[in-house]
């Protein structure tokens, strides 16, 4: 048996509003319907007040069958972080503090349709940063700009009665954040009043720390499934460069000077050493100057070494830092970059005198690249490039701004804007390659 009598029985709004909410939690008409005329006839007799308790008593009902539904999809996970670290977090997330802005890029692949609804707080990197990125968001999901923010959990800039006061269902925060996260007792503070922090990288070791961090953050969002498939699109894109490296004969790797942000400032000459660009350059079937005088994955080379060793390809690494370094001479680059006015300061800054006379300068094959490659898991996209630069002959058919497109098309909210990447091309004096 059930409750509704007739519907011309209905006389009142009360009966007309249960009715409605009996049907809109999926009960049919035919289910709904009273069998046996002495219960019609007695729900016909009920009267306004007692309609009204009754549907408060189904609403009633309706909320503890959803709050039970929710406490039995969330569960208590133990999980693993890249330092190594065991941490419980109750799954999904629902509330997330990003300790750096620039975490969104992994995700907005996981939650492509409303890539800011978990997120109730994050670092202030991102507008300073890489600036054309966060309008581009900005634009498109206009409630971001008041999102909490916070600095730089690696230089004691972050914020703990803030984010104790965002009540979040965990912190991501990246390794480079972990001595200064020990020095003030962040993680135990957060974890005296119940918040878990877990640490990511696509910074400092990416090659060994991308695909765990994408795993890590597929689970704890309950996203598992669009993880797996972002990890899967980048493995076989960067396959398409190691396969065919692995089957050249004689292959010849010409050494590379990475030029990290020229003209952010006047020193000269900060690169990349075995990891992040360093590795990108390994993998793309090129010789990294810095791998084999760094053992960190940053550092400086002063410019008599570079000289000395004379590389065959300089490749500077670029962005809009206007935020950072107004009026300097770093080579602009991101989505909807000026690449003639790239390319104009590109071409300055070959003059410089470490790399005026050297072999890359004087065959043209000087390139900037987006900088921001190295801290998100889209390097398989400047691998690519690399790759084409590199060995133009073998990777004639590679085509990396396709990749880069489809990656927006299958996994990110934004659309594709070219911008990302920059050459001489064998001209000198602001020539533009040739289409």
């Amino acid at each position: 048996m059930v409750l509704e009598p007739p519907e011309a029985s209905f006389e009142t709004p009360f009966q007309t509003e249960w009715l409605l909410r009996m049907r809109a939690q999926g009960v049919s008409k035919r289910c709904v319907r009273v069998r046996g005329p002495a219960i019609g006839r007695r729900m016909r007799r009920l009267g306004p007040i007692a309609w009204a308790a009754l549907m408060a008593r189904s609403i009633l009902l309706s909320l503890s069958f959803a709050l039970c539904t929710a406490a039995a999809r969330a569960e208590q996970v133990t999980v693993t972080d890249v330092l190594g670290r065991n941490v419980k977090v109750t799954v999904p997330v629902e509330r997330v503090l990003l300790g750096e802005g620039r975490q969104i890029h992994i995700v907005a692949a996981l939650d492509r349709e409303a890539p800011f609804r978990r997120v109730i707080g994050w670092g202030d990197d991102l507008g300073k940063a890489d600036p054309d990125t966060y309008r581009a968001y900005l634009a498109q999901y206009p409630e971001i700009a008041a999102l909490p923010k916070f600095g730089a959990a690696g230089q004691g800039g972050f914020d703990i009665e803030k984010a104790v006061s965002l009540k979040p269902d965990v912190v991501f925060l990246n390794v480079e954040a972990q001595r200064a996260g020990e020095e003030t007792q962040l993680i135990e503070k957060l974890a005296a009043v119940g918040v878990p922090v877990v640490y990511i990288d696509f910074r400092h070791a990416p090659f060994r720390n991308t695909e765990p961090s994408m795993r890590l953050m597929g689970q704890l969002f309950g996203r598992s499934e669009v993880a797996e498939a972002l990890i899967a699109f980048r493995a076989s894109e960067i396959a398409r460069v190691t396969e065919r490296l692995a089957k050249a004969q004689d292959l010849r790797r010409p050494l590379v000077m990475l030029d990290r942000i020229p003209g952010y400032s006047d020193d000269c000459c900060m690169t990349f050493g075995p990891e992040n660009f360093g590795k990108m350059v390994e993998i793309a079937g090129g010789t990294n100057l810095g791998s084999e005088l760094l053992s960190g994955t940053f550092g400086t080379i002063n410019p008599e070494t570079i000289i000395a060793r004379n590389p065959e390809v300089v490749i500077a690494t670029g962005g809009n830092w206007g935020a950072l370094a107004p009026g300097g001479g770093w080579v602009g680059l991101g989505p909807g970059a000026d690449l003639d006015e790239a390319r104009r300061k590109l071409d300055a800054l070959a003059m410089r005198p470490a790399f005026r006379h050297i072999a890359a300068v004087a065959n043209g094959r000087v390139y900037a690249i987006w900088h921001q490659f190295y801290n998100n898991p889209y390097q398989f996209v400047a691998i690519q490039r690399i790759a084409s630069w590199l060995h133009p002959a073998l990777f004639a058919d590679l085509d990396p701004e396709e990749t880069l497109r489809q990656l927006h098309e299958r996994f990110l909210p934004l659309p594709y804007r070219p911008g990302y990447w920059v050459g001489l091309d064998g001209r000198r004096n602001g020539d533009k390659p040739a289409p």
